[in-house]
């Protein structure tokens, strides 16, 4: 299965710094592209992914070493504890939405086809993209739209949209597109789509509250000097994932002792993110946007 090209993979890998007798943690399986390279770099070690979308257990590689455990991420905690792990040599994510997801009109996570609004990621989870669209009341609408897709004229976006449901249920692609055609920009028409569609994903996948569940769980289960390597995509998750890094917990208040000195959690690995090549931006669009942050745990 061409499931999905991982990103920033030499990075992300090198940035881990894989021990051969280490215990790992890949929480987005995904295509297995980073779990592959980390299998590679254990001999006695252990390496356990998550991932919630059953296509993805459809890349599981044969390994005595390897555990695929078909879950979101936000449970990694009681899943390590389930198996007897209570402390982890290394973490790594490679967050967002996958190009596999991007590619299949039936997931309805790409406005390149009319396909039906879904968007989960799990296909059994209740709330949809459909649900989102016809349900949500004009001011929900505007919330999602401005924290998770940041677009600046989400009120005019949110009555829009109310207005064409009013008239038919907003089910498929097409109809979304012709009722908020007033909204879209001449010029960028297609960045412009990306955030309508980021921001329903984040809340049909309820995305944010999943990763700062796994952020603050993961940090709590890394050993001292383990590595955390987390790719982002887009400015809602990369701020959070920057504001763990520098102060240990996702709200950015860097707390101090009786003497007023920093009580840091992870030392920053690299101080600038690092970002996709030329080369790897023309093979791998999805690319474009990618961040790679690494920190070490203090």
């Amino acid at each position: 299965m061409n499931y999905h090209q991982p990103v920033l993979l030499k990075e992300s890998i090198e940035g881990l710094k894989v021990r051969h007798e280490g215990i790992y943690v890949d929480m987005t399986f995904g295509g297995g592209g980073h779990s592959k390279e980390i299998l590679k770099r254990l001999e006695e070690g252990r390496l356990i992914a998550f991932d919630q979308d059953p296509d993805a257990e459809k890349n599981v590689v044969e390994d005595e070493k390897f555990q695929f455990i078909r879950s979101n991420f936000r449970f990694v905690r009681n899943w390590l504890k389930f198996y007897g792990i209570s402390q982890v040599d290394g973490a790594l994510a490679d967050l967002g939405v996958s190009s596999w997801h991007l590619d299949m009109p039936e997931r309805g996570f790409s406005f390149r086809f009319n396909s039906i609004l879904d968007m989960r990621m799990n296909p059994e989870a209740e709330l949809t993209a459909r649900d989102v669209l016809n349900k949500y009341k004009e001011e929900e609408l505007v919330k999602v739209f401005r924290e998770y897709g940041e677009i600046k004229n989400a009120m005019k976006l949110g009555k829009l949209i109310i207005k064409a449901r009013d008239e038919s249920p907003v089910e498929r692609v097409d109809d979304l597109l012709r009722g908020i055609s007033e909204c879209l920009p001449a010029h960028y028409q297609q960045k412009y789509l990306a955030k309508v569609f980021q921001a329903l994903r984040i809340e049909v996948n309820d995305e944010v509250n999943a990763l700062i569940e796994m952020l603050e769980q993961i940090t709590g289960l890394l050993k001292k000097g383990a590595r955390f390597c987390v790719i982002t995509y887009h400015s809602v998750e990369d701020r959070l994932v920057k504001n763990m890094f520098r102060t240990g917990n996702v709200e950015g208040i860097l707390e101090k002792d009786f003497y007023g000195h920093p009580q840091l959690v992870y030392r920053q690995v690299n101080k600038n993110i690092i970002v996709p090549g030329d080369d790897e931006i023309h093979q791998n669009l999805r690319a474009r946007s990618a961040k790679l942050r690494i920190a070490e745990k203090i």
